[in-house]
């Protein structure tokens, strides 16, 4: 628990006007997450909120290249290293490294030059904001992909070139030798080094160009892995690329015609071709989420000495200016109401699905929209936005949970040892047994390509690219191939409500309302900023309402004026047509000391029970009605919640809105619970505190969801949802359907299923050539059957679909 008496005991927030009547949480939300849930709080939970140390900075970098738990291990490691720097966190799934730093010590500059280092580069993590930032900077003008491509072009020309004396020469000469026509002799028999030397250097040249530039990727992941002692999938391919390269000079210069650069050139080539296919997958699912709608605010409108306004860079502003918020604008910074009044829709920050209005000396929050009237603020010290603060703490979230290591990683962790023990035994079986230096070493060099499953290093990469690729194809976008294998351990999944169990649209449910009076409320709610009155005046204007005594729709009576409108907190009120109307909840009635019979009084309360939004219409002081609107749920909301009990997969739904509001899904066989009242930091700590028991994922669309969606072990953002959700989440859904979810779990279990069989073909190699081997059959013909009969199969088999349908 906190220590602190100020601050809320589950999610560490300052207590505010909303906080509960023991002074314990800043939200009935966050006491009902600590009193349901079992488990002491978690580390993030018990501790306040982190704060630098005087004198240190902290930055945030993007480095292109990261692509494992490996890269995260040896950039902290290259970041820590730099004098001034006290702490780094790095993570592979967002590329994105956080460094804490005495700037009098270290500059950034120093910083990004000491990480951009065997092919990572860095960008500044401020300029990549929003998922269009990132494609702009990270696929649009990144070298990565680029590079890839001039990989893989030399290695098809080179290689190319470096196979045509292979099949013209080299496998009819060994097929000639196994069917008895030919002999090797013709070849090795009488030459000698000297005449090997000759040739040797067009085969050295040509060869080197393929492993050197187009393998380099392969090599400098086995670099790094080497240096961190994790072995992983490029050691795996780097390990075969080498040794048969090796061995096919020594071979070469002692005149034996098994030269095994073929496979030199063949591997490397697949295998960098499978990472520039799998980036250009990846870089497709990027470039679908380019519109996603921009949140932050970048300028603001300062009032000058002179009363007048003028543009500025938000980073311009100081505690106290003025600052002028015009309807329909953010609010750059936190700051106080300086006159008047206003309404605000604050659900980009605190998920409260329903703007409220805010008077004089009241404060404002950074981010949100002034939907009705302008607003005049005065900046607060410092000036800081909620909007950037919930920002931070995604990037905190990100940078800080290491993406998980990759099967097929953790089984080259297993394989390789193994391999090079095999290498050293042969060596010292071939030396004990006689054989000379020579023979000794190209006995443990065939070991590393004969036995080493290079074929996993090929079949993961496509596995992922055809894995994304289908679910692309399903509306699902997902970047890291991780997910899949997150997706497939989840034990508990959280749902927002707001705009993912509900359309998040506030719509027109019934009207028991005399029609004339109806139309008059429509035609005064189109004088109204709060979505209630838009809708009802919406609903009324299109015909879109309920009558349930099946009369004829009212329209708006465009005859008439409307006039001396009056906005209130939970209403508006005005003159039209002669009528005095007053359109809001009870609570604005009892406060205007109008009349409401207790049958509309208890109709409302029935209303507002069962989570939908009464709003009664009144005419020259008394109540005429009632118009129930509502945030209706998705039509598949309980398909999918079934669907994923099946899968033994607990259901947590999680809103910023009341307890009414989210009373539907509280009745639901398949919600274990339902929190609401909760804040974005609440619902962050909500989910550390599932994360106690099990994997959690969450569903998300808001912004104010997105620390709780880069906090879960996986976020899935719908494509209704905002630029720092998709940022956020793991998995953004296109289209805005909810069905998508379970689509998702589908697609992970077809991805396991296809990754497996793949690494099973991939050792089709293996099961060859290790038989044959130790047969004395170890030739480039069997070789190189083997290892094309090996990527063929691997790449059938991924073309197959993941799912029906």
């Amino acid at each position: 628990m906190s220590s602190d008496p100020a601050t809320c005991r589950l999610c560490q927030e300052p207590l505010g006007a909303t906080a509960t009547a023991d002074g314990h949480y800043c939200s009935p939300g966050c006491q009902q997450v600590d009193r349901t849930l079992d488990g002491e709080p978690s580390a993030a939970e018990s501790q306040p909120a982190e704060t630098l140390d005087d004198g240190l900075e902290e930055v945030y970098l993007h480095i292109d290249g990261m692509h494992c738990s490996t890269c995260e291990s040896f950039l902290e490691r290259r970041a820590t290293n730099q004098d001034g720097v006290v702490g780094a966190a790095a993570s592979y799934v967002t590329e994105t490294i956080r460094i804490e730093y005495a700037p009098e010590e270290v500059s950034i500059e120093e910083l990004e030059t000491a990480l951009t280092t065997v092919g990572y580069s860095v960008v500044p993590r401020e300029e990549l904001v929003t998922v269009a930032d990132v494609h702009d900077r990270r696929w649009d003008d990144r070298q990565l992909d680029d590079m890839l491509g001039y990989r893989y072009a030399a290695g098809i020309l080179f290689g190319i070139t470096m196979m045509l004396p292979y099949i013209a020469v080299v496998y009819p000469v060994h097929l000639m030798d196994l069917l008895g026509t030919g002999d090797l002799a013709f070849f090795s028999g009488g030459a000698g080094p000297g005449d090997a030397l000759i040739i040797l250097p067009l085969f050295v040249i040509l060869t080197s160009v393929v492993l050197f530039f187009t393998g380099l990727p392969l090599l400098r992941g086995a670099y790094v892995s080497i240096v961190m002692r994790q072995p992983n999938l490029d050691l795996l391919a780097a390990l075969t690329i080498t040794s048969a390269y090796v061995y096919g000079t020594i071979a070469f210069l002692s005149s034996n015609l098994n030269i095994f650069y073929d496979l030199t050139i063949l591997i490397a080539g697949v295998v960098v071709a499978m990472i520039f296919y799998e980036s250009l997958t990846k870089q497709r699912a990027v470039d679908l989420l380019t519109e996603l709608t921009v949140s932050q605010v970048t300028d603001a409108h300062r009032y000058g000495a002179d009363g007048t306004t003028e543009e500025v860079d938000v980073e311009a502003l100081e505690p106290n200016d003025r600052v002028l918020v015009k309807e329909g604008e953010r609010v750059p910074v936190d700051g106080t109401l300086e006159s008047g009044s206003c309404t605000v829709d604050e659900a980009v920050v605190t998920g409260e699905s329903l703007p409220v209005r805010k008077e004089q000396g009241e404060k404002l929050i950074g981010g949100s929209i002034v939907t009705d009237d302008s607003a005049t603020i005065r900046v607060g010290d410092p000036p800081t936005s909620s909007l950037d603060a919930l920002t931070t703490s995604v990037w905190d979230l990100q940078s800080s949970t290491h993406g998980i290591q990759r099967w097929s990683d953790r089984l080259s962790e297993r394989v390789i040892p193994v391999v090079l023990v095999v290498a050293l035994a042969v060596s010292a079986v071939t030396l004990a047994l006689g054989g000379g230096v020579i023979t000794t070493v190209l006995a443990g060099l065939a070991v590393l390509f004969v036995v080493n499953p290079w074929g996993i290093a090929l079949s993961t990469p496509l596995s992922v690219a055809r894995s994304i690729e289908a679910a692309i194809s399903h509306g699902i976008i997902v970047f890291d191939e991780t997910v899949f294998e997150r997706l497939r351990e989840t034990d508990t999944i959280v749902f927002d409500k707001t705009g993912t169990l509900t359309t998040g649209e506030m719509n027109l449910l019934g009207a028991e309302v005399p029609a004339d009076a109806l139309s008059k409320a429509a035609e005064l709610e189109q004088h109204a900023a709060h979505p209630a009155g838009k809708a009802i005046a919406s609903a009324v204007e299109f015909g879109a309402q309920a009558r349930p005594d099946g009369g004829a729709t009212p329209t708006p009576d465009t005859t008439g004026r409307v006039t001396d409108v009056q906005s209130h907190d939970t209403g508006i009120e005005g003159t039209v047509g002669g009528d005095r109307m007053l359109v809001g909840n009870l609570a604005l009635f009892a406060q205007e000391d109008w009349a409401v019979s207790k049958e509309i009084e208890r109709e409302a309360r029935t209303h507002r029970k069962r989570g939908d939004m009464p709003v009664v219409v009144g005419r020259d002081g008394k109540a005429e009605g009632v118009v129930v609107l509502g945030d209706n749920p998705r039509e598949e909301w309980e398909q999918i919640l079934d669907s994923l009990a099946a899968r033994d997969i607990q259901t947590v739904v999680l809103t910023g809105d009341d307890e009414a509001a989210a009373s539907l899904f509280a009745d639901h066989d398949a919600v274990t619970h339902v929190f609401a009242g909760v804040s974005p930091a609440g619902k962050t700590a909500t989910i550390r505190r599932l994360q106690q028991t099990g994997h959690v994922t969450m569903v998300g669309d808001g912004t104010n969801d997105g620390p709780a969606l880069a906090a879960a072990d996986l976020g899935i953002s719908l494509g209704s949802g905002t630029a720092l959700a998709s940022e956020a989440a793991d998995i953004t859904v296109l289209d805005d359907d909810l069905s998508s979810v379970e689509k998702a779990f589908e697609l992970a279990a077809g991805a396991r299923k296809r990754l497996r069989t793949n690494t099973g073909l991939a050792l089709m190699f293996n099961v060859i050539m290790i038989p044959l081997a130790v047969a004395g059959f170890l030739n480039p013909l069997f070789v190189m059957g083997a290892a094309v009969l090996t990527i063929c199969a691997v790449s059938l088999n991924a073309t197959r679909p993941l799912i029906e349908g």
